[in-house]
């Protein structure tokens, strides 16, 4: 257990692909105004997922548009639509889910280039802007309510849509949820609040009710708090802070490694998916830039309910 602190082993990411050129061109939209304080863009990417055939998924989120990179990095637009996708999971049975800020809880039909509304509201209330999802192994799905919270208006929310169509809000006081995932039992959820530079960690009881939320993680530093984040088969915790790289926090949450980028231009390293061979190559989505980065870590990806 003795850490405190043991010098940081350092990873390198290198540029697996990047947005091809017929792709990008800068513009702003009414996402992109108050997120980027008005600056145009030529992409926001969060949401990287695989199919069972190794392509893999990503979101943009001011344009309305999802990709698919092939395991040789060639990019195809399945769909673009009037919405704010953000995260995106597949279901073990095939179906996608998409976490859109806009529109709220979707699902994808990628053959046919579809996209149509699952859930819209909670309890007739629509939500302030939905961020992340995160499958449990029992095909409970969490969700976070991110919207414009933070410090000054901590009310983020993070939900459970169980496998059987129940709808569950489990809290609703943090400071911007984003990233979500559970550990190797999913007995506790975790949280990345980047408002407050915190991972929250959510205890599941017996009942399924959360008790003694507490913070797991503290961060300090970068452009902004903790995005993205994934856990690994050791319950090794991986976050994405942006302005700084991939933190791996061990089972204790203690820092063990950090995975970086040289280039300048990656300081969006928002989200990160694990794939390869191995599933020990983790394929990172830098924001701005579109560049898709990987880097290999020591421990392979927990398994996920969308590949059982």
């Amino acid at each position: 257990m003795y850490n405190p602190f043991k010098p940081l082993e350092l990873i390198r990411a290198e540029v697996f692909t990047s947005m091809p050129p017929t792709y990008r061109k800068k513009g702003r939209s009414k996402w992109s105004d108050p997120n980027r304080q008005f600056a145009e863009v030529e992409c926001f990417l969060e949401g990287p997922s695989f199919d069972r055939h190794g392509n893999l998924y990503i979101t943009d989120i001011p344009f309305g548009r999802i990709f698919r990179i092939t395991p040789q990095g060639e990019w195809d637009l399945v769909i673009r639509y009037e919405g704010w996708p953000n995260g995106l999971k597949f279901h073990k049975d095939g179906r996608i889910f998409v976490a859109d800020y806009r529109l709220g809880l979707l699902l994808l039909d990628a053959k046919a280039g579809k996209i149509e509304p699952l859930l819209e509201t909670a309890y007739s209330e629509g939500f302030k802007g939905l961020n992340d999802l995160h499958f449990a192994a029992n095909g409970d799905l969490y969700f976070t309510d991110q919207g414009q919270t933070g410090i000054a208006d901590p009310t983020g929310l993070v939900y459970r849509l169980k496998a059987n169509g129940d709808l569950q809000r489990l809290i609703n006081n943090i400071p911007s949820p984003n990233g979500i995932t559970t550990n190797s039992t999913d007995k506790q959820v975790y949280v990345g609040a980047t408002r407050s530079q915190q991972i929250w960690r959510l205890p599941i009881m017996q009942d399924g009710q959360i008790s003694k939320t507490g913070v797991a993680v503290q961060l300090s530093g970068g452009v902004g708090g903790p995005d993205g984040i994934e856990m690994d088969a050791e319950n090794g915790l991986l976050v994405c802070q942006l302005g700084v790289g991939i933190w791996r926090f061990n089972a204790n949450m203690l820092p063990t490694h950090l995975v970086h980028s040289e280039d300048p231009r990656h300081h969006h390293l928002a989200n990160v998916a694990f794939g390869g061979p191995e599933y020990k190559t983790i394929y990172i989505t830098d924001s701005l830039s579109g560049d898709i980065l990987t880097a290999e870590m020591p421990v392979a990806g927990k398994k996920i309910f969308g590949l059982s």
